[in-house]
């Protein structure tokens, strides 16, 4: 056995984040690049449509959808479905993470995953926000948002093309 390559096996930091990931902006790309830097390898857990809809939260985008732009970047190692609040300390077992880390939106509702690994939260990026988005788009008649929402196909379609 090469107890060096287990060794430095070892030594890598895997950090993990969770999040819906609905209508990409410039603010996830940001949070998950600082989060990749913090590490070796980043997993990020895409909400799924039924955990959303448990949280009372509809996306514009299904999982299968978000989960491909989020695998798509370069920062990202690995994408897995978050299906529940409670699956995360099974994953930072499993996947034998280093970091949690999270928006500071979210501070102190993980402090209980610390004696498993080092939770961080990290700043939001500054006037950028999913639900904000959201808010501005519910303004909008059904028309305006259908063109809105051809142009997002359209960055889906350009992710998977360079796929």
């Amino acid at each position: 056995m090469n107890t060096s390559a287990s060794t430095s096996a070892s030594k890598l930091k895997t950090v993990i984040t969770y999040g819906t990931f609905d209508l990409f902006h410039i603010g996830h790309l940001k949070m998950l690049q600082r989060l990749r830097s913090l590490g070796d390898k980043l997993i990020v857990g895409v909400s799924t449509d039924e955990f959303n809809a448990d949280k009372g939260k509809q996306s514009v985008y299904a999982y299968q959808e978000r989960a491909e732009i989020v695998q798509a970047l370069s920062c990202v190692d690995l994408v897995i479905p978050e299906n529940s609040w409670v699956q995360k300390q099974h994953d930072i077992q499993h996947h034998e993470v280093s970091i949690f880390g999270i928006g500071e939106d979210w501070r102190g509702e993980f402090d209980h995953l610390a004696p498993l690994c080092e939770v961080v939260y990290l700043p939001r990026t500054p006037s950028i926000s999913t639900t904000e988005v959201k808010k501005a788009l519910s303004s909008l008649d059904a028309d305006k948002i259908q063109q809105i929402k051809a142009g997002l196909d359209g960055v889906l379609s350009i992710v998977k093309a360079i796929e």
